[in-house]
Parts: structure tokens; C-alpha cells; sequence
């Protein structure tokens, strides 16, 4: 599966994405919720801006307590991914259930539709945590601090032995690559794609977030506050996350941003190498889907990376 990319801050949704992701959801899910959540009353619906894979709504209720409360429902809406990977809500829902009794500042999950039988899509319903997410923070330096620090917490994530928890791969493998027309480079994307294509350098197995990046920490008054969208989560070597919240830097903030996120981490875990195949794995696989126009900051990444093999 590919990892949707965040959206960011001010570009817009094409009208029928618009439609699919942030509109309101049927009265058949907002059913299932308030259902779920003990027979609540629905105050209100809002639609949390943010990625492109799935619907994402908070939603306001009382209780039958006559206390408010908030909660998040997740529906996979997209037919493309289902058919691809028709157990996406079941896989996230088992992965917050791994997650219940770490310290880490996670949703808690409250009730799973698998098939969507009930809401209408595959659909994950969990607590709602403060904050949102923050790509132009006022202080880098402590933002980035805090995000390479929650990273170890993950990984140290105790995983139970019959857990359905799936491998490290980058995302793409196995599609027919060649680089993208308007590389200075072609070359090192030639040497990028053969990396790309090859095993990683690490056989270590930890816990990954494994979409891990800015758009997916929530932030309130310059603290972390939260890491959503497990989904994806899986087994494999603590750098693969590294990777994946350096390429979104790059994109974001630009090279400097990511070399800083990795020095922190480093610092923090002590670990002192960085194969550059942890970048490369993160870039190379969307390269079919590169239009015609040019991103000479990517370029320039690649060019680096594979210049330090």
C-alpha cells in the first residue's frame, strides 16, 4: 500500500476527494457511534483536515450521564485501498490495542466495524486526544527535539508473540522504477532504484509506527501531545521511522530540518551511524508516479544519499 501524504496546510482537496473525506458522514455511522458509545446524543460533527487515505470526523456527544464528550471515527472510504487491503480498520484497531497500556499518548480505542457492516465503511472509533497537528512551529528546535524523542518509546513497544503485525517493506516494491524525467542525476537514481530494490541494512525488529511524520504528532502550546494513524504499523528496524519523518521534513522544512532531526535522535538513542538507504527506501518507490514537474530539493536528496553509500 502506499502511504497517503498529508495535506498541507492551506491546499485544497480536489472536489470529489472534498467530498469523500471531509463531508459529513452517513446517519448510518453517526448511528453506529452514538450506539457505541452507550446510547449518546450527537451535539455536532467536525472534519479533521490532514491526510488523504481516509474520513476522518470528530464528533461532540453527551452521555446518557448528560456529560460531553468527544471522539474520533476513522472510515477507510477509499474502494482502491479496501480492495487492496480490506482489513485496514481491523489491523489499526489491534495495533491500539497493543498500544492500551503503554505510556505513549495514544488514542484509545473504543469500538471497530471491520467490514463495515454497521457504519457503512470499515470504520475505527477511538477516544480524541489534544491538540492538532503543527508543521510551522515557532520553536524548531524543541519541536524537533521532542519528535525524535517519542520515537524510542515507540519502538520499545512490547509486542505480544500472536500479534498480526506485519514485517518493514518500503511501500511500492516490486513496480517497474526508472528516475523521474527531469533528474540532473539520472545515475544516482539509477544506483537509488538498485538500493531501493535490495534488502535493508538492518535486521533489527522493533515496533514501527511506520508513517511516521509531523502530520501524524498532534501538538498543544508547544508540547507533543499525541501520535494517531497506526494503521500502518509494523516490525522492522528503528531507522525505517527515522527515514520516513526525514523525507517529510525534507519536503516541509527542507534538508536542514531533517539533518537536525536526525542528529537529535542519535543523541538521544546513541546511535551514532544512519545508513542512507533509510532515506532512499522512503523516496524511490513513488518515482513512477513523478509528473513533469521538477523538485530539485528531492533531486539534490537522492543525489546526497546515494553519494553516501
Amino acid at each position: 500500500m502506499t502511504a497517503a501524504p498529508p495535506v498541507p496546510h492551506g491546499v485544497d482537496l480536489e472536489p470529489d476527494d472534498r467530498r469523500l473525506l471531509r463531508g459529513r458522514p452517513p446517519e448510518r455511522a453517526l448511528a453506529w457511534v452514538a450506539k457505541s458509545v452507550g446510547g449518546a446524543r450527537l451535539l455536532g460533527v467536525r472534519s479533521r483536515s490532514g491526510g488523504t487515505s481516509s474520513a476522518i470526523h470528530m464528533l461532540y456527544l453527551e452521555d446518557r450521564q448528560g456529560e460531553r464528550v468527544r471522539v474520533v471515527m476513522r472510515r477507510y472510504v477509499r474502494l482502491d485501498w479496501l480492495a487492496e487491503e480490506p482489513d485496514l480498520a481491523a489491523r489499526e484497531a489491534e495495533m491500539l490495542e497493543i498500544l492500551e497500556n503503554s505510556d505513549l499518548p495514544v488514542p484509545r480505542l473504543i469500538a471497530v466495524d471491520p467490514s463495515g457492516e454497521d457504519a457503512g465503511n470499515p470504520a475505527v472509533l477511538m477516544t480524541a486526544l489534544p491538540g492538532r497537528a503543527d508543521w510551522s512551529p515557532s520553536d524548531r528546535g524543541g519541536w524537533l527535539e521532542q519528535l525524535a524523542a517519542v520515537l524510542p518509546v515507540i519502538h520499545a513497544t512490547q509486542v505480544p508473540h500472536d500479534a498480526r503485525i506485519r514485517p518493514y517493506r518500503p511501500y511500492e516494491l516490486g513496480k517497474e522504477l526508472a528516475p523521474p524525467p527531469w533528474t540532473r542525476y539520472p545515475r544516482a537514481w539509477w544506483r537509488a532504484i538498485e538500493v531501493y530494490q535490495g534488502p535493508p541494512p538492518s535486521v533489527d525488529q522493533v515496533f514501527l509506527h511506520r508513517d511516521y511524520h509531523p502530520g501524524n504528532v498532534l501538538w498543544r502550546r508547544r508540547r507533543l501531545t499525541g501520535v494517531v494513524d497506526w494503521a500502518n504499523a509494523s516490525l522492522g528496524a528503528p531507522e525505517a521511522d527515522v527515514g520516513h519523518c526525514r523525507a517529510n521534513l525534507v519536503g516541509q522544512l527542507g534538508p536542514a530540518a531533517a539533518e537536525d532531526f536526525l542528529a537529535r535522535w542519535q543523541a538521544i538513542t546513541g546511535r551514532t551511524s544512519y545508513h542512507p538507504y533509510w532515506d532512499i527506501a522512503v523516496e524511490v518507490g513513488p518515482a513512477d508516479s513523478f509528473d513533469a514537474t521538477p523538485d530539485p530539493i528531492l533531486d539534490e536528496w537522492i543525489a546526497r544519499a546515494v553519494a553516501e553509500l
